[in-house]
C-alpha cells in the first residue's frame, strides 16, 4: 500500500475520497516572495505602479482570487470546492522584493492549501507579465504554506 493518497492498491493515480470526512472550517496561507529590483519598485507611487496594462496589484489580486477558483482545473487531484472567501495582500517589502500573502477559507470537507499556494504563485506571474516591459530580471523566489487549519491537523510554519 502506498503512503500517498492519490495511489491506489494497483499503483495508478485516484481522487481522494472525501465523502466520509467531516464538514469543517478550513482556512491556508500561503507566502510568495518575489524579486521586482529597484528599477521597477522605483516607478511605484503609493504602493500601486499603474502601467498600459492597469494597475499592477489591483489586476494581480484579481489574477490571484480567479487562480484560486480554478486550482482543480489546473492540478488534476485537487476537489472542485465550493469557495468561502479569499483575500490578497501584496506588499514592498524594500527597495527590492514584495511579498504575496493568500488566504483562502471553506467550509467543507478537504483543505485549501493547494488553493492559496495556487492564488498566490497567479498574483506574482500576474505582476511578472504586467511589469516585464520595464525589466524582465524578477524572480518569483520562494512559494511556501504559512499555515493550514481544519481538518486532520492543523500547521503553521514560520514566516
Amino acid at each position: 500500500m502506498s503512503d500517498f493518497s492519490h495511489i491506489n492498491t494497483n499503483n495508478n493515480p485516484k481522487m481522494v475520497d472525501v465523502s466520509d470526512k467531516k464538514i469543517t472550517k478550513r482556512t491556508a496561507i500561503a507566502k510568495a516572495t518575489m524579486f521586482l529590483g529597484e528599477t521597477i519598485i522605483a516607478h511605484f507611487t503609493n504602493d500601486e505602479l499603474l502601467t498600459k496594462k492597469g494597475p499592477v496589484f489591483q489586476t494581480a489580486i484579481i489574477a490571484g482570487i480567479q487562480g484560486v477558483k480554478k486550482t482543480s482545473e489546473l492540478i488534476p487531484m485537487c476537489h472542485p470546492l465550493l469557495i468561502n472567501g479569499v483575500a490578497i495582500d501584496i506588499n514592498i517589502i524594500d527597495n527590492e522584493h514584495l511579498e504575496v500573502f493568500c488566504k483562502v477559507t471553506i467550509t467543507g470537507k478537504t483543505g485549501v492549501e493547494m488553493e492559496a499556494l495556487t492564488g498566490a504563485n497567479i498574483a506574482c506571474l500576474t505582476i511578472y507579465d504586467m511589469c516585464k516591459s520595464i525589466s524582465q530580471k524578477m524572480v518569483i523566489k520562494e512559494v511556501k504554506l504559512l499555515e493550514k487549519t481544519g481538518g486532520k491537523s492543523d500547521i503553521k510554519t514560520p514566516s
